[in-house]
C-alpha cells in the first residue's frame, strides 16, 4: 500500500509562475530521484556490506563485482550474491542482512550527496513535487525520505513494492501515477545504468550524475559529475528537450 508523505504546495502554481515568465522554460510537473548513489552517498555502505557477507562465507568478491551489482534490485544482486560470491544463505537472507548493515550506517549518518539538499529545497520552494524512485526497501528508504528537508517527498517506490524492478521502466511510472502527472513531463535523476535505463524507458528526461560508476555519454541523455552544478532552470531545460552535458569532455 502506498504511503504518500504530505505535500503543500505553494499557492502559486509551476504553471502560473512559468506564464509569468513567458521567456523561461515551463518547470517540471515532478522530479523523480534515485536514492542510492545519486541523493545519498549509500553505495560504499552496500559494497562494505556485500564484502562483509561474501568473506564470512569464504568467498572472493572484487570491486569489480561490487561495481556490476550498482543500482540492481535487491533480489537480484541477492541471486548474484549467491552464485558468484558464494553466499549459503537464502535470497531473503542475504536481503536482510545487506539492509541491516546499511540502515545501522545511516542511523549514525545521512551521507547526502553535495547539493542534494539544496536541489531538494529549491524544488519545494518552486512547487514542484518529488518522488523518491529507489531499489531498497521501504525500511531504508523512509528514514531518508524523513530526514530530507521538510515536506522533500510526496510519494516512494520501493524495491520491495514493484514487481519489475530496474531497469525496468515500471518503478519510475509508478511513481508518476501515484503523483497523478505525465512522466514525459518529468525529470528523472540517477546514477546506475539500471536506474538511466528504466527512467529513460518510461520516458522521463533523464540526468545521469555520475558517482560510484562512469555515467556514459548517451544519445538524448543529460549528465553532470556533481548535483551542485544542478538548479532548478536546469531541470525546466530537460523538460523542454534539452540535453545538457556538464561533464568534461570523454574523449579528452
Amino acid at each position: 500500500m502506498e504511503t504518500a508523505l504530505p505535500f503543500r504546495p505553494d499557492s502559486t502554481s509551476a504553471g502560473q509562475r512559468s506564464a509569468e515568465r513567458p521567456d523561461a522554460p515551463a518547470l517540471p510537473e515532478a522530479v523523480l530521484w534515485d536514492m542510492d548513489g545519486t541523493l545519498v552517498d549509500t553505495e560504499p555502505y552496500w559494497i562494505a556490506a556485500e564484502h562483509e557477507l561474501v568473506a564470512a562465507h569464504g568467498g572472493t568478491w572484487t570491486h569489480e563485482d561490487a561495481m556490476s551489482l550498482v543500482g540492481n534490485p535487491l533480489r537480484e544482486s541477492a541471486r548474484i550474491l549467491r552464485e558468484r560470491g558464494g553466499v549459503d544463505l537464502p535470497v531473503d537472507e542475504i536481503v536482510a542482512f545487506l539492509i541491516g548493515r546499511v540502515i545501522e550506517q545511516v542511523r549514525v549518518e545521512v551521507p547526502w550527496q553535495p547539493g542534494a539538499r539544496e536541489l531538494l529545497t529549491a524544488l519545494g520552494e518552486a512547487g514542484v513535487p518529488c518522488a523518491l524512485v529507489t531499489m531498497s526497501y521501504r525500511e531504508l528508504a523512509q528514514p531518508v525520505a524523513e530526514m530530507a528537508p521538510p515536506d522533500a517527498f510526496q510519494v516512494l517506490v520501493c524495491g520491495d513494492e514493484v514487481e519489475r524492478g530496474k531497469p525496468d521502466p515500471e518503478p519510475y511510472l509508478l511513481a508518476a501515477q501515484r503523483l497523478g502527472v505525465d512522466v514525459t513531463r518529468c525529470v528523472a535523476i540517477e546514477d546506475s545504468p539500471a536506474g538511466i535505463a528504466s527512467a529513460r524507458a518510461a520516458g522521463a528526461a533523464t540526468l545521469g550524475v555520475e558517482a560510484v560508476v562512469p555515467v556514459l555519454p548517451a544519445p538524448g541523455l543529460s549528465r553532470t559529475p556533481s548535483l551542485e552544478l544542478v538548479d532548478v532552470a536546469l531541470l525546466a531545460r530537460l523538460v523542454a528537450g534539452d540535453v545538457v552535458d556538464l561533464m568534461e569532455d570523454d574523449a579528452a
